[in-house]
């Protein structure tokens, strides 16, 4: 577990693929026990102890997960995150398609349908019933022979969403087969990964800015 960031009322780890945030049908330990755990021990606290989970990432997707340890944090963070006063900064490897995308912001609005039995989000080009509008924008940062990495930010947040919308533009997130990519990655990773976060602390009201190194898979560290 990669601690990137903590202090009494917060704590940012880089999660790694595969890792779930939150206790889910598998039964399996999640990073929100690993945090506990860590934080029983470093600090020596006796009982339970409480940790607020703000937000999640699917279990293939990669970065940063933050994490509250103070009631009055969570309230405010949850807060912040529902306002967009917490800026994300996500970056995803595409195949390079053809023509290759011009060296331009792309912005990108769908209504998005979501099946709960699949664990899967449709992306429709109009409002349809049960959807919901979804909204994010992303430019080429690097290239390699075959692959483009992506810098995306999103301006809505809903299910699904980056890999849903970037699908339905006709350039998938490598590894992710829910979504349309013709193989997975040797790891069960898809190329997703949560890279910089940036807000205003909730209780010290000091900016907070931090950057997420990339996961192990060769190919991230062929952009840097």
């Amino acid at each position: 577990m990669e601690i990137v960031y903590e202090d009494n009322h917060i704590i940012i780890v880089n999660k790694a693929p595969g890792e779930i945030v939150q206790g889910d049908k598998t039964g399996d330990r999640t990073l929100a026990d690993a945090v506990k755990a860590y934080i029983k021990e470093k600090y020596a606290k006796p009982g339970d102890v409480f940790l607020g989970v703000v937000h999640r990432l699917d279990r293939p997707v990669s970065g940063l997960v933050v994490f509250a340890r103070t009631s009055k944090a969570l309230a405010r963070l949850n807060s912040m995150f529902r306002e967009g006063q917490v800026k994300k900064t996500y970056h995803a490897i595409v195949a390079t398609p053809q023509p290759p995308l011009p060296e331009q912001t792309v912005a990108l609005t769908h209504w998005l349908t979501r099946n709960e039995r699949q664990n899967r989000a449709y992306a429709q080009d109009h409002e349809v019933k049960g959807s919901k509008e979804a909204r994010l924008d992303f430019r080429p940062i690097g290239r390699s022979d075959r692959y483009t990495l992506l810098e995306v930010h999103l301006h809505t947040g809903r299910h699904h969403q980056i890999r849903c919308q970037l699908a339905a533009a006709g350039l998938p997130v490598k590894g992710d087969l829910k979504y349309g990519a013709p193989r997975s990655n040797p790891d069960g990773s898809i190329c997703l990964h949560a890279r910089h976060i940036a807000f205003v602390h909730p209780v010290s009201r000091q900016p907070i800015d931090v950057t997420a190194a990339y996961p192990a898979l060769p190919l991230w560290h062929t952009f840097g």
